[in-house]
């Protein structure tokens, strides 16, 4: 039986254990971020045999949202001869009741170099197979990454970090640079969005969405040169878990001169001054110059998030193969 679980499933969703080489959802994190409103139990679906648990779902969002906005947990009993047919049965019928204007990504976490391992890659296997038979035929890439105390990288410490200006603005100059980097980007998610409902409403899609996050207004900056010539952005923020380096980026003609160190140092550093001891950020594995730049400011791979979604409008162009 495939259904929504109840508040009289929560001690057996919470029992499940994944024992694959990816990331999944302990008792501990599910039962915190349950009360936290972040996982719910018209979120959670779970396939019954004989009274047992075989299979889960769980659909994540924040606190404040009508709709999830990622599956980050789908297990499997080994047990199932195919698990990728039973859990493509799951994703649909827990797509279709969840009712989001647009299907949840799904997100699986791995190692890096997971596709030398054969357990790590069966475990994404029978995941992928599911998702596109699920309709979540998108997939990308993403490196997550982190940064800790310590010293400063040499990559950061040699610019001038007076060779920029970091200003507060209103949220009329935000969006007019949201407009402005989104042009030419090459992240992934920002290319579908442009494509898909052009650049304006990709930009305030943006900009919405980092004001609905954790992290504070007031610590976002608009960057500029020492005349006043736009640019970028900085737009440092949080997870519900931890600071988070957010959204940055370069108008078109100013790229190529090295400004993303800047504007990432000065993200890490606004961060730092507030105590943080960890800073997360993700970029998608083929964005070698912003993965460069995580580098370069002592920042580490941390895991590879593998992305599936749903297609969108615009996918013909072939804007899939792109990235930030």
């Amino acid at each position: 039986m495939i259904r929504a679980a109840t508040p009289d499933d929560i001690d057996r969703v919470a029992a499940v254990v994944v024992d694959e080489p990816v990331g999944w959802i302990s008792a501990e994190r599910f039962r915190a971020d349950l009360a936290a409103w972040m996982y719910r139990p018209e979120w959670t679906w779970i396939v019954e045999r004989d009274g047992q648990i075989i299979a889960r779902a769980l659909w994540w969002g924040r606190a404040g949202d009508t709709h999830p906005v990622a599956l980050d947990c789908l297990s499997v009993d080994p047990s199932v001869p195919d698990r990728a047919a039973l859990a493509a049965a799951l994703l649909r019928a827990g797509m279709s009741a969840v009712g989001a204007p647009a299907a949840p990504q799904f997100t699986v976490s791995v190692a890096a170099g997971w596709r030398d391992d054969p357990a790590t890659t069966a475990a994404v296997g029978w995941r992928r197979d599911a998702a596109i038979a699920a309709g979540l035929t998108d997939e990308v890439e993403r490196l997550r990454f982190e940064w800790t105390p310590g010293p400063v990288a040499s990559g950061v410490a040699g610019r001038e970090r007076d060779r920029l200006v970091f200003q507060e603005a209103s949220d009329e100059e935000f969006l007019h640079a949201f407009r402005r980097v989104a042009s030419g980007s090459l992240d992934v998610q920002t290319r579908r969005s442009v494509a898909a409902d052009g650049i304006d409403a990709a930009a305030r899609a943006e900009m919405d969405f980092y004001l609905g996050c954790p992290g504070d207004r007031s610590w976002w900056r608009i960057v500029t040169t020492g005349d006043g010539v736009l640019v970028g952005l900085a737009v440092p923020s949080a997870t519900p878990y931890h600071r988070n380096v957010g959204y940055l980026g370069v108008v078109p003609e100013m790229r190529g001169h090295g400004y993303v160190d800047d504007i990432l140092g000065e993200i890490t550093r606004i961060h730092a001054a507030d105590g943080a001891q960890v800073i997360t950020a993700t970029t998608d594995a083929t964005n070698a110059p912003m993965a460069a730049a995580f580098v370069r400011a002592g920042y580490r791979t941390t895991e590879i998030r593998i992305v599936y979604s749903a297609p969108v409008a615009g996918e013909a162009l072939g804007l899939q193969s792109s990235t930030p």
